[in-house]
């Protein structure tokens, strides 16, 4: 929505956050220092933290497990999964949750669905992040649509600091590594993680196939589900979005299932919902 329109509706325009575009430029610009610093564990750190931070944190932690609840952990552990989830550099857990909570119940509506497809695929990928609107990104309106989260002090001490956590996880890459591991694991590790979880609300909201008729546009994609642990399968997951298994048929590759699946044969997660 340009400008203009949204003043002749009565609606706040967009105002461009330059503390957001100077941060995620910064990152994006440290990450590009990754020829010059490459070396093979350096790689396979960033391999690795986006699996733990993406597929754990993310997909299963705040994804799964926070927001739809589609299965029950010990709370020690939802804790610490919950952290791996913030180390992700996506925001903190009550704002995530918070956010997706309202894209699955408003679902394309251009001003209640914060990252609405309908608004174009820059717009879902990343320019809602550039262009924050109050009522999705001030914690006293945000928390409201996640309130279960918000009564706990530790999420709320999360929600404020997840920044902060990447200096101790800095600190240890380059002590194990030197700069070279700090620009694959910290830098070059977030700016794929974040790509890869955007095409979630972008790409597969434009591109694949569909297993369910829904009135959203929401489709299986599988070169994302790929790359981001199962999650590709967005159209499974809108029809069925309390169920902790996103891929149904069996060629639908979901590696957070998987872990998932670890976790229940461990006896650590209960109440797995395997059916809507």
């Amino acid at each position: 929505m340009t400008t203009r329109s949204a003043i002749a509706e009565g609606k706040q325009p967009l105002a461009l956050s330059w503390i957001n575009v100077a941060f995620f430029g910064t990152v994006h610009a440290l990450a590009m220092l990754a020829p010059w610093c490459f070396s093979w564990s350096a790689l396979g750190i960033t391999i690795f933290l986006h699996w733990l931070f993406g597929s754990i944190g993310i997909c299963l932690g705040y994804h799964r497990l926070l927001t739809h609840r589609s299965l029950h952990v010990p709370k020690w552990l939802e804790y610490a999964i919950a952290t791996l989830g913030a180390l992700a550099i996506q925001g903190g857990p009550i704002f995530w949750v918070a956010t997706h909570r309202l894209h699955h119940a408003h679902t394309e509506d251009e001003d209640k669905d914060p990252y609405s497809s309908r608004r174009g695929f820059w717009w879902s990928h990343m320019l809602w992040i550039f262009y924050p609107r109050p009522e999705f990104f001030d914690k006293e309106t945000y928390k409201k649509f996640a309130p279960d989260l918000d009564r706990d002090p530790f999420y709320r001490w999360l929600d404020r600091n997840f920044l902060l956590l990447q200096i101790p996880v800095a600190v240890l890459l380059y002590a194990l590594g030197g700069w070279s591991f700090v620009v694959y694991g910290v830098f070059l590790r977030a700016v794929l993680l974040w790509h890869t979880t955007w095409l979630i609300n972008s790409a597969a909201h434009l591109r694949g196939y569909r297993h369910f008729q829904l009135h959203d546009n929401s489709r299986n994609l599988w070169w994302a589900a790929l790359l981001t642990y199962g999650e590709g399968w967005h159209n499974n997951h809108h029809a069925h979005p309390n169920v902790a298994k996103a891929g149904l048929s069996w060629w639908e590759v979901d590696m957070t299932w998987w872990a998932i699946k670890v976790l229940q044969t461990l006896g650590l997660a209960k109440k797995v919902n395997v059916s809507s």
